[in-house]
């Protein structure tokens, strides 16, 4: 170590196939002088497969430490260590732990590079035969099945190809729910196993997939799906308009927020969408007080 502060390293790892490891991930995991690891059993495996040896401390890294161990790591840090941050598989901080410690990094004005490798994202976008153009990264829906049609719902109307992962034994749910919300017709790509032995490319109508994945599916999964069709703005009377922004409220989102993504995807003024949706709410307080002259 030097007097000067350190330097964080985000290293990619290889997502299946081990030939795949950059060549600089085997230098910065011979010279760091910590070595942080979501698993450090895998870390052992990794470097006995690329013939190396760590010469710096090892320390686990994973989501139940995450917290605790991030000030450890950004003292060293500020001790001037070079910190090497290693996932299972893939980037450290995409669906992965490291967002905390690169935030932590970063406030402290200490240097943050990467070691770029493999991905499972741009992998399974590059062998869906779907638009690549424009995309996004969803990464894991909720495990509750109301919280996932509630986030699927907030994104029914993205028009970029977008990108899941799903853990196999919910991926026949989480197929059922994407027809149901996206329809049976979107076309998708189940991705598994990319770069391993049983490499499988999986591409159809959500329906159809569906159907498939009901059968079960073994090993590591990324979803790619089709994005919405552009067809110009929508016309959408103003119960729509107020259904639309009370789904994504209840998804979790700001009515400010809601009403601007409303407005925004169906091609419409935000004022003419809060205009709606003031006037649904003032509608539904005059019931109770048209009801009494009733009685």
């Amino acid at each position: 170590m030097t007097g000067t502060t350190g330097t964080l390293v985000l290293a990619g790892t290889p997502i299946g196939d081990v030939a795949d490891a950059p060549p600089r991930l085997a230098a910065e995991l011979e010279t760091a002088d910590i070595v942080a690891a979501e698993d450090t059993r895998r870390l052992r495996r990794l470097t006995q497969a690329l013939g190396i040896h760590t010469t710096g401390r090892v320390v686990s890294y994973f989501e139940g430490n995450e917290s605790a161990r991030t000030p450890e790591l950004v003292e060293a840090l500020t001790g001037g260590a070079r910190v090497l941050l290693v996932t299972d598989a893939g980037m450290p901080s995409v669906s992965d732990p490291g967002y905390r410690l690169v935030a932590a990094a970063v406030e402290q004005d200490i240097k943050v590079t990467a070691v770029p490798g493999p991905s499972a994202v741009l992998t399974a976008l590059a062998l869906s035969a779907l638009p690549v153009d424009r995309f996004c990264f969803e990464g894991f829906l909720p495990r509750k099945a109301g919280e996932r049609l509630g986030r699927l719902r907030e994104v029914a109307d993205e028009r970029r190809t977008m990108v899941f992962f799903e853990a196999p034994h919910r991926l026949d749910d989480t197929l059922a729910a994407m027809a149901e919300v996206f329809g049976d017709g979107r076309r998708a790509a189940v991705c598994r196993e990319l770069t391993k032995t049983y490499e499988e490319v999986k591409r159809g109508p959500l329906g159809e997939l569906a159907v498939w994945a009901a059968e079960g599916v073994r090993g590591e999964i990324t979803v790619v799906v089709e994005g919405a069709a552009d067809s110009g703005p929508e016309e959408l009377d103003a119960e729509e308009l107020v259904r639309r922004v009370r789904v994504r409220e209840e998804a979790g989102e700001r009515r400010k927020e809601a009403i601007a993504a409303v407005a925004a995807a169906a091609g419409l003024p935000k004022r003419e969408v809060f205009d709606a949706v003031v006037a649904a709410k003032n509608a539904a307080r005059t019931v109770p007080a048209e009801g009494k002259g009733l009685s």
